[in-house]
Order: structure tokens, then sequence, then C-alpha cells
């Protein structure tokens, strides 16, 4: 199964505090372990959300809010995407991160949703897409 890792957004993460070497050092490292583990898909950080637009869909209408966006709590920071057996594998992998950020920090670890959970919905000719899509996603 395939999961992912939000850390979430906090006031240094927003203001853009500089980060500790030895801390980006520590995480460096245990991304390599999960690479090497071969649990880790992908990974990133995210700007603050002062660069970030919010996009709000209302039927047709779309409407777009400039950044920085209030609740710093909701907001994701980074992520990480797993391949692991079950939520007890990224639960025990996350369990050994190092905790970065000083003072009081959050994950959220969510299983993302495959194709086998919009089969229902599938048409002939939306799996003909679907196919195209993962075939150029496997070249990428």
């Amino acid at each position: 199964m395939r999961v992912i890792v939000m850390g979430k957004a906090t006031d240094g993460t927003e203001n853009g505090a500089a980060i500790d070497p030895a801390a980006f050092e520590a995480m460096s490292k245990f991304n390599e372990e999960l690479l090497n583990a071969g649990v880790l898909v992908a990974l990133g950080g995210l700007t603050p959300s002062s660069s970030g637009k919010r996009m709000v869909m209302d039927g047709d209408r779309r409407t777009v809010i400039d950044g920085p966006f209030a609740e710093t709590k909701e907001l994701v920071a980074g992520f990480m995407i797993l391949e692991v057996e079950d939520m007890d594998e990224a639960i025990a992998w996350m369990m050994r991160a190092p905790h970065c950020a000083p003072g009081r920090s959050e994950m959220e670890i969510r299983p993302l949703m495959g194709m086998a959970e919009f089969e229902a919905v599938q048409t002939p000719e939306t799996k003909v897409i679907r196919d195209r899509i993962r075939a150029k996603l496997d070249r990428a």
C-alpha cells in the first residue's frame, strides 16, 4: 500500500525560519535509510503559504485566493510517499523519524487511493484513459 506522510506547517516553516543543519543532516540520513529499504517513493518540501494560491471551486466558478493562509496547523510543509505493507509499517517507520523542528510538530499519515477504489465508476472509455496515463507515468 502507498501512504502519504504530510509534515504539518509550524510558525517556523511559515515564517521561513532557518533550518538547523544538524536536523537537516539527521533527516537526510533517515530519508536515505527509507530509500535503501525500498520504502521511499517520493518526498518534497513546500514553500511557505505566502507564496501559494488556493483555488475554490463551486460548480463552474473558480476563485483564486492569495496566500498566506491563516490556520498554520492545517497547512502542509512537506510530504513523503511510502510503499509499505500496511499502516502499522508506516507508523513504525515514522516513529523513527527525527524531530527536526523546535517545539511541537505534527505529521499525518494517510493511505493513497488507487484506481481500484474507483472501479465502480469506471467506464470503458475512462479505463482506456487510465491505461494511457499509467503508460506515460511509467516512462517518466
